[in-house]
């Protein structure tokens, strides 16, 4: 359909659909470990049917135009992926999410490609309010809502309950007045 490079290092950025089913749970299963230490995104998709299952939900929220999801590719395979969700562009808000396989990381992939979703949200589609919501320790997404100009609104203490721990949320924001201001500064790497 359509893919958006995300720099010169054969990253691209495309729409991650039914028909990759395949690559997507070969991607989960490759990084299933890692991408579940904060997350449960995936954990479902153990073979090709609950691969397309889970595909399948995210077209069917696109269709209704609440979630949007992007597979990452580097060099050509899948590492990983990045989505909108909660999308209510008559609120004018929306919740954005990644996720990556070790393989995908330390590239700048989600930095790159958030980029890219949040220009979309604010120019093209009017939301005003882009939220980023991390488990305290997941580092590395808290250093994306950083990088992006995001401001941490607070903590939602003992939040989530994933895999027997109790994780702090963060609450990253970024308005678009913000985003537009940033558009005429360098970027951050």
């Amino acid at each position: 359909m359509y893919a958006i490079r995300l720099g010169d290092d054969g990253a691209e950025m495309r729409p991650l659909e039914i028909w990759h089913a395949e690559e997507f749970l070969a991607h989960l299963d490759r990084g299933r470990a890692f991408i579940n230490r904060f997350v449960p995104f995936g954990s479902n998709a153990t073979d090709l049917d609950s691969a397309r299952a889970a595909l399948q939900r995210y077209a069917d929220l696109r269709a209704a135009d609440t979630a949007w999801v992007h597979g990452l590719w580097l060099d050509g395979t899948l590492v990983g992926g990045v989505l909108t969700l909660n999308f209510d562009a008559a609120a004018g808000t929306c919740e954005l999410g990644c996720w990556l396989e070790p393989a995908g990381t330390g590239h700048g992939l989600v930095t790159r490609a958030m980029r890219v979703l949040i220009d979309w949200a604010v120019e093209e589609r009017g939301i005003h309010r882009v939220e980023w919501v991390a488990a305290s320790g997941n580092a590395a997404s808290v250093a994306v809502a950083r990088r992006l100009g995001m401001t941490r609104d607070g903590v939602r203490r003992e939040a989530n309950l994933h895999n027997g721990v109790r994780h702090d949320l963060e609450v990253w924001s970024l308005l678009a007045p913000e985003w537009r201001a940033r558009a005429t500064q360098p970027e951050d790497r």
